[in-house]
């Protein structure tokens, strides 16, 4: 059975997001590698995978030889660092799916680059990035940053488990 994840901010290519991050490797080839297994290890052929954008800092021949080596189905939501490209180009270079815009995911989530403002009285959550290793205090905000989640994609499952987990605190 497919699983549905979510990830955002690889910055693959970036040499100066290592500084800027504190990220734990040498050179931004490292960092590729990494980031490459550690999606692998969670992600199936078969799963799907929403990236929320700034994915990577690459021409395309390069970007689209990192998307052929990621597992499963790949939706990505451009970040500001995206946005010099078409929609097309993306396509092009493996993505299965491409928007310009946030989504609403299962009439509940809505999946978007930078955080959303989210009053109290909204019913919706909203899972970005953009942030990095920062986070937005309150239930209605999930940063899916890769600093946060060792470089991995985040399974919908844990994110519903730590949500009701914030909710009964």
């Amino acid at each position: 059975m497919s699983r549905v994840f979510v990830i955002s901010d690889h910055h693959f290519g970036h040499q100066k997001i290592i500084d800027f991050e504190s990220r734990p490797f040498q050179n931004a080839e490292e960092m590729d590698e990494y980031m490459i297994k550690q999606w692998n290890t969670v992600v199936s052929r078969e799963d799907k995978v929403f990236h929320l954008g700034d994915f990577s800092f690459y021409n395309k021949e390069k970007t689209r030889a990192i998307v052929e080596r990621l597992h499963g189905n790949k939706f990505l939501i451009l970040g500001n660092h995206d946005r010099g490209r078409s929609k097309a180009w993306w396509l092009d270079a493996g993505f299965n799916e491409v928007s310009e815009y946030p989504i609403v995911f299962q009439s509940f989530f809505i999946l978007s680059h930078e955080p959303m403002y989210m009053n109290k009285h909204m019913p919706y959550v909203n899972i970005h990035g953009h942030i990095h290793s920062q986070k937005y205090e309150g239930q209605h905000y999930f940063n899916a940053s890769v600093e946060l989640w060792d470089y991995k994609p985040v399974s919908f499952e844990e994110i519903k488990s730590s949500l009701v987990a914030n909710e009964e605190q």
